[in-house]
């Protein structure tokens, strides 16, 4: 399954690119990447599955009464 942007959201996110481009160039190049070809959401990775990968604790959730 792939996540596409509507034609506002792409310009939004090329936008966002742009202003980003200076002081985080590899923020800029992933948002400029998924205005374009958007994302595979069959191919994401989970973040708690990237904390465990990296060594991190599980997030502790809150509990909500």
């Amino acid at each position: 399954m792939r996540m596409v942007f509507d034609p506002p959201e792409q310009d939004a996110l090329r936008a966002d690119a742009r202003n980003t481009a200076l002081t985080d160039p590899t923020v800029a190049y992933v948002l400029e990447r998924l205005a374009s070809e958007g994302i595979d959401l069959e191919t994401c990775t989970d973040w708690e599955d990237l904390r465990l990968e990296i060594g991190l604790p599980p997030r502790q959730t809150p509990d909500v009464a």
